[in-house]
């Protein structure tokens, strides 16, 4: 009978390609203890028609409609690992792209017992990416793959394809509570917050039957602030959003500047609209996971003003000092002192305005404190700035 698994497939408006998918699946998985289990996101009746071709299918189908599409395609296959019945889980897109007919292969290279992941492969020998379509679809993925690779070198060393959708993964290796899935690129999510061993097998990628791809513009942004997220932690969603104020902030310097206002109340003018503004994009992405445990939002906002602020009386007189002494553009000095101001606003954000509220005299969980400031810097730079990071 082979070891239990269960086939996840998210899908979005993929009603047509539900019967084939699961008659093929079945097929490719004889007298094996098996499920097929949809989560789905679909406005088109996708449900339904999962319900009705599971009455007479010859595994178990289920179905796990969500009513908010929650971490997208990935958020759809992480709740799906939560929820399959064995711990050997496959997944797959509801396209067909993927072909159930390799279903065999990947749980046989599984038994051979030395990897967590198989993944099928678009780009190993014997594999095909022509159903991608156009060379432009194709000139993404690989600068895609490229760059994801060159992003994590010893995590990925082993795999040619770690933008897959198809691909095996031994449940129990994951911690599914680390999972933060944005997008469509749940394998690379798995093998960056994972020590996983990496196995491969060819896949000629197909064309799609039915429906239209998912693959947009907005879908790229996401990848790439996900890929920026998975590789240098908060601290790249905070220093993105420190560069948008920086910008933000020398284009407002360089306007009031140029209508005749000095450089020093310019300067300060631009640091208060980009403290503000600052704030409220970190409230909403880089410290949203933090709120429920911080101090509420009106303590939030006056400590993190208030060390903006600070920060900007220290920091601006430091650049009129550049400006008269070494005699440089005062644009190119409140860009370099912004350099070095970053550091100090992500760890006082972290450690201070974020930190979980605490009763006097004990820890988050109820304990006596033992760590001394030194140990919570050390440690906030390490878990929020380097995880998942290949030191």
């Amino acid at each position: 009978m082979g070891t239990a698994v269960t086939v996840i497939v998210p899908t979005f408006n993929e009603r047509d390609n539900v019967a084939e998918l699961v008659a093929r699946t079945t097929a490719a998985l004889p007298g094996r203890l098996a499920e097929i289990l949809f989560v789905d996101d679909s406005a088109d009746g996708t449900p339904v028609e999962v319900e009705r071709v599971a009455v007479d299918a010859a595994v178990p189908v289920r179905v796990i409609h969500r009513t908010a599409n929650t971490g997208g395609l990935g958020g759809a296959v992480a709740l799906g690992l939560a929820e399959a019945a064995s711990d050997i889980c496959i997944v797959m897109d509801g396209d067909l792209q993927h072909p159930p007919e390799l279903l065999p292969r990947l749980l046989e290279r599984h038994a051979q017992g030395d990897a967590d992941v198989v993944g099928a492969s678009r780009y190993v020998g014997g594999g095909d990416s022509r159903g991608l379509g156009t060379r432009m679809r194709f000139g993404v993925s690989r600068a895609a793959t490229w760059l994801t690779k060159a992003m994590f070198p010893l995590r990925l060393s082993r795999s040619t394809d770690p933008m897959t959708g198809f691909f095996l993964v031994d449940r129990r290796r994951i911690d599914l509570s680390t999972l933060r899935p944005q997008g469509f690129k749940i394998l690379l999510e798995i093998l960056a917050r994972s020590d996983m061993r990496i196995a491969e097998i060819p896949m000629e990628f197909g064309e799609r039957r039915h429906g239209t791809s998912k693959a947009t513009l907005r879908q790229g942004a996401t990848f790439a602030a996900h890929l920026a997220r998975l590789r240098f932690g908060k601290m790249s969603l905070f220093a993105m959003i420190g560069v948008i104020g920086a910008i933000a902030n020398l284009a407002i310097m360089w306007l009031l500047t140029t209508l005749g206002m000095d450089y020093v109340w310019a300067a300060i003018i631009g640091a208060a609209a980009t403290i503000v503004g600052n704030f409220a994009l970190q409230e909403r992405f880089v410290f949203g996971d933090m709120r429920t445990n911080a101090r509420g939002l009106g303590a939030r906002f006056l400590t993190s003003v208030t060390f903006n602020g600070v920060e900007a009386a220290l920091r601006i007189p430091l650049m009129a000092l550049m400006v008269e002494t070494w005699h440089i553009s005062s644009i190119f000095a409140t860009a370099l002192s912004l350099v070095v101001a970053f550091f100090a606003r992500f760890l006082f954000h972290s450690l201070v305005v974020y930190a979980p509220r605490r009763r006097r005299g004990t820890d988050a969980a109820g304990e006596p404190p033992v760590d001394t400031a030194a140990q919570r810097i050390i440690r906030a730079i390490d878990a929020e700035a380097m995880r998942p990071g290949e030191l």
